[in-house]
């Protein structure tokens, strides 16, 4: 009996457009689980969720935003008015300081519209690459990708995008996500990390890339 090839370390350009094909099929039209119906509302929402789950994030737009959800109405609230509805929030306090800075930015010099540009965006208040990626692809369908804990995990144990920071790895990932699944690409992953790949136990045997899959230590049923 001939022996399987031994595989590398990274998954082929084959294997990735298979993987990214089966994540598709189970989700064709994947989105943030942030809820949002504005550019705006996108950027308050990403900047709110630094530290913090998405599900908590939405409980406290929930209320703001049917009060709020431009930059002048966030900017009449004042730093403690906003404050009131996003207590819950980790960091509350800078994130407030923050969004109330973004929405004078964005009112001065912006005419009270989200920019469009990675340069504009990060010049912010507490908006980051991360961050900035999230609304250019989410808000804008800009072929970015936003690499967080999750992206950066799965990445790295399946061989898809093999790196020692967010950074390597979102480089990594626009070489060899194939043109047609970039758009979507970060939606897939962050979702497959956050249910399937999780940090401490991944739900290996549920996993449906568990074959192309290049992590020694997968979880057994």
């Amino acid at each position: 009996m001939t022996p399987a090839p031994r595989r590398g370390a990274t998954l082929t350009r084959a294997e990735v457009v298979e993987l990214f094909s089966r994540l598709r099929e189970l989700n064709p039209k994947p989105t943030t689980e942030l809820e949002y119906r504005t550019p705006f509302e996108l950027l308050v929402a990403v900047t709110l969720s630094a530290q913090a789950t998405d599900v908590g994030v939405n409980k406290a737009t929930r209320r703001l935003f049917p009060v709020a959800n431009t930059p002048a109405a966030v900017l009449a609230l004042g730093e403690d008015g906003l404050k009131n509805y996003i207590s819950t929030i980790g960091l509350f306090n800078a994130k407030a300081k923050n969004v109330i800075a973004t929405c004078r930015i964005l009112i001065d010099e912006h005419d009270g519209d989200v920019p469009r540009s990675r340069d504009a965006l990060e010049a912010l208040p507490g908006v980051g690459r991360k961050t900035a990626n999230v609304v250019m692809n989410t808000a804008f369908g800009e072929p970015t990708i936003a690499v967080d804990t999750h992206i950066f995990r799965v990445s790295n144990r399946t061989g898809l995008a093999p790196g020692k920071d967010v950074r390597a790895v979102e480089e990594r990932l626009l070489k060899v996500v194939p043109a047609e699944f970039l758009l979507d690409a970060h939606h897939w992953l962050i979702l497959h990390g956050r249910y399937v790949c999780k940090a401490r136990k991944p739900d290996c045997p549920q996993c449906v890339i568990r074959d192309l899959c290049r992590f020694k230590d997968k979880t057994t049923a």
